[in-house]
């Protein structure tokens, strides 16, 4: 399991809108890597489970997109969605950081990182 499971939690509640990226286009792979395009298809897929609030089940396909990928950052980033929605804030800042480190080459995503961390941050001092 990921870790940010909490028992005892109230039931969750979908993803809020503003905290999915409102990306038309598919999450990017290298051409040519399938692992990474596996990792990244499953990332996706976890995606829309956390846009139904079925977090359970994308907590699911988030573990086995990192096991076939672990340098897929944006499966970090929704991994740390996840946490928050599952108010495991401690272990949504470390998938944040880990999303940082491997998104860092990417403006676009670094600005919805460090959103996510702002957001994090309102709940862990």
């Amino acid at each position: 399991m990921t870790g940010c499971a909490v028992p005892g939690r109230p039931p969750v509640t979908a993803l809020p809108a503003e905290a999915v990226p409102s990306d038309t286009e598919q999450l990017p792979a290298r051409p040519g890597d399938p692992r990474e395009q596996a990792s990244i298809q499953l990332t996706e897929q976890g995606r829309m489970f956390l846009e139904t609030g079925r977090v359970d089940e994308a907590l699911g396909l988030f573990e086995r997109a990192l096991n076939i990928s672990p340098a897929n950052g944006y499966n970090y980033f929704y991994l740390s969605e996840a946490c928050i929605l599952k108010k495991d804030f401690y272990q949504a800042r470390e998938w944040n950081e880990l999303a940082a480190i491997h998104l860092r080459e990417n403006r676009v995503w670094m600005e919805k990182i460090l959103e996510q961390k702002k957001r994090i941050w309102r709940w862990v001092k």
